[in-house]
């Protein structure tokens, strides 16, 4: 019963298979493999994409920073949400490998408004030399709190972004589970929808750690490719990572495997509404769950082997007091899993 985190799950067999298929003689080095023009090949199809410049590195937070720091200035500021993942979570990583863009936080959740987007660009004031310039929007789909933007929002974001001239990154770790819940196409939720720049999540989905970069104007491709290298991530050994991206775009399997994560978050969630003492604190979109459960609940959990974020202490004396969670649903989640957490949580 292991709900911590998509991280920690297995990685697929189709990603493992193709890194032992690609461990067989000798290939090009630093992404010139043959693996990599299919992958290319591949993200620019199933994105109607064409002229996309596609990369790879092995972590989130490379990604996420090496695309921001393509956009960015060291003057500029980044416009973002207070948990986004790239505020909380990547110790200053996008600080630095933009060379000292600082983060503009943007309303007080997980999700932005134009509105409040459009205040947190007018604090700055454009052509001023004394303050930061405006630099790029970054959006996170999946949220960090399990919800996800719809196409409408999105458009109105990245439109409202344009007309000051803004370029728009999304983090797209969990990109896979939100258009598994959106049931929408690649293109749609990305330069369609206006955005300029995707980080295109695998680990979480299923890789064993790559992470694609993808630029819908091939214009940054020779400054972002001279940006990977200085920062120590460009791969020597680069066909397993195109192995791995590889095993994961064929056949369908990314969106597949999203599919199923989310199909077993809601079957949690479900569950989790009828389980005494327990409130949902989100409305899951994907495969996160964020909710209180008694501190008895968690004992009994605990007591059972069940893993997951727990955010106060297990110990107390006060067996109904209520203490938040986080639970995540990856793909290899099975409903006997799920229907033992719950029968723990009935008992």
């Amino acid at each position: 019963m292991y709900f911590a985190s998509d991280n920690c799950g297995p990685a697929l067999p189709s990603v493992m298979q193709a890194v032992m298929d690609a461990n067989d003689g000798y290939q090009p080095s630093y992404g010139d493999d043959a693996l990599m023009g299919e992958v290319r090949a591949l993200i620019r199809t199933q994105f109607e994409a064409p002229d996309a410049a596609v990369y790879l590195v092995a972590t989130g937070t490379a990604a996420n920073s090496l695309a921001l720091s393509t956009l960015a200035q060291p003057w500029q500021t980044v416009f973002c949400t207070p948990l986004a993942h790239i505020n909380t979570d990547e110790c200053h990583a996008p600080e630095f490998f933009t060379g000292g863009s600082k983060l503009s936080l943007v309303g007080a959740s997980d999700k932005m408004t134009p509105d409040q987007l459009r205040a947190a660009i007018e604090r700055w004031t454009y052509g001023d030399v004394h303050v930061s310039q405006r630099g790029p929007v970054s959006l996170t789909q999946v949220t960090e709190m399990g919800h996800v933007y719809s196409l409408k929002e999105l458009a109105a974001l990245t439109g409202l972004a344009k007309t000051y001239r803004l370029p728009v990154h999304m983090d797209g770790a969990r990109f896979a589970n939100a258009l598994a819940a959106l049931e929408c196409t690649p293109a749609e939720m990305t330069w369609r929808a206006g955005i300029d720049v995707l980080s295109f999540g695998g680990t979480k989905n299923g890789c064993m750690g790559v992470e694609a970069v993808i630029f819908f104007d091939p214009k940054h491709a020779w400054e972002f490719e001279l940006r990977r290298k200085r920062a120590a991530h460009l791969f020597s050994k680069h066909r397993y990572l195109s192995a791995q991206m590889l095993g994961y775009l064929k056949d369908g399997t990314w969106r597949q495997m999203a599919a199923r994560a989310n199909a077993a978050c809601a079957r949690l969630a479900a569950g989790l509404r009828d389980a005494p003492g327990a409130v949902l604190q989100n409305d899951p979109q994907a495969n996160m769950i964020f909710a209180t459960l008694p501190r008895a609940a968690h004992q009994r959990l605990h007591d059972a082997g069940a893993v997951y974020g727990l955010f106060a202490p297990l110990k107390g004396d006060d067996a109904k007091e209520a203490l938040p969670m986080r639970l995540v649903c990856d793909w290899s989640i099975t409903d006997d899993l799920i229907d033992r957490f719950l029968d723990i949580l009935t008992a």
